[in-house]
């Protein structure tokens, strides 16, 4: 399967990168600007909407009731270039009325069989993993 992807400076060091999916999104390295997420950043968001469209699939395949899942990476990076990610912990929230063995089966073979993404950064970073789970009865709105 073979993917490209290109980026078109604009200015200072924005880019706009495109994709063969034909999705376009702007990239901005100048931390002082500011105005887009940096290339660094996009690999974080990249591995926690591997790893999330992972568990999704995997706890839909399990008929477990969920209504909402999300994951939060904290990285840390080298300080001697090339900076890249040395450490990773990824904390998993799931909502609804889920098994805990379902949820950690699932964030596992995210980890051990599906996430490319994760692959590619186990290379450099130490991954690490936490779960919390999250009632049904804690989303609700509360009532006047």
């Amino acid at each position: 399967m073979n993917v490209e992807a290109q980026v078109t400076w604009t200015d200072g060091e924005r880019f706009v990168a495109n994709a063969s999916s034909g999705h376009a999104i702007v990239i901005d390295s100048d931390r002082q600007r500011n105005t887009a997420a940096g290339p660094m950043e996009m690999v974080l968001m990249g591995l926690c909407a591997c790893t999330a469209t992972d568990v999704v699939s995997i706890l839909r395949k399990k008929r477990e009731p969920f209504i909402g899942v999300h994951v939060k990476a904290e990285a840390v990076r080298a300080t001697e270039a090339p900076t890249v990610y040395t450490s990773i912990k990824l904390i998993y929230t799931v909502s609804g009325e889920v098994s805990r063995k379902a949820v950690e089966d699932a964030v596992r073979l995210s980890e051990e069989k599906y996430c490319g993404v994760s692959a590619m950064l186990k290379c450099t970073a130490k991954i690490v993993t936490e779960v919390h789970l999250s009632g049904a009865e804690k989303l609700a709105p509360a009532t006047k």
